[in-house]
C-alpha cells in the first residue's frame, strides 16, 4: 500500500509541475485539486478509477469541492476549471462526459436488485 501512495503521490506531482508551468505559483497550490482527482485510486487501483472524477461532472464536482477559483502564491486568481481541464487532458486526451463512461459499463443481475431484466445480463447499457 505504501508504494500505491507514493504513485500516486508522484502522478499528483507531474500534474502539478505542469500546473504551474501554466498558471504560475507553487507546485503545491494545485496539488490538493490533482489529488482529488485521483483519490479514488486508492480504491480502484487501476485506469477504472478515472470513471469516477475524470468527466465534465467530475470537473463541476471539483468546483463545489474548491471553488470556482484558486489563488496560486502569486496571488493569482486561477479558475479551478481550468485546473481540472488540465488534469483530465493530461490523462485522457480530452474531456469525456459521465454519459461516455457509463455507456460502456455492462448491466449485472446485480445491479437491478439481482432480479436481471430480460435480455440485459452482460449487455453494455445502450444510451444513446
Amino acid at each position: 500500500m505504501k508504494i500505491q501512495k507514493l504513485r500516486l503521490a508522484l502522478k499528483a506531482f507531474n500534474h502539478c509541475k505542469s500546473s504551474k508551468s501554466r498558471f504560475g505559483g507553487k507546485e503545491e497550490d494545485y496539488h490538493a485539486i490533482h489529488a482529488w482527482f485521483d483519490e479514488s485510486k486508492g480504491y480502484v487501483p487501476d485506469i477504472r478509477h478515472r470513471m469516477l472524477r475524470h468527466h465534465s461532472q467530475g470537473i463541476e464536482e471539483c468546483e463545489k469541492t474548491f471553488g470556482i477559483y484558486l489563488q496560486n502564491s502569486d496571488g493569482k486568481k486561477v479558475p479551478v476549471k481550468s485546473i481540472a481541464e488540465q488534469h483530465i487532458l493530461e490523462d485522457l486526451g480530452f474531456i469525456p462526459t459521465l454519459q461516455d463512461w457509463i455507456s460502456n459499463i455492462y448491466i449485472k443481475s446485480w445491479m437491478n436488485h439481482g432480479q436481471g431484466k430480460r435480455g440485459a445480463r452482460n449487455k453494455k447499457l445502450n444510451l444513446a
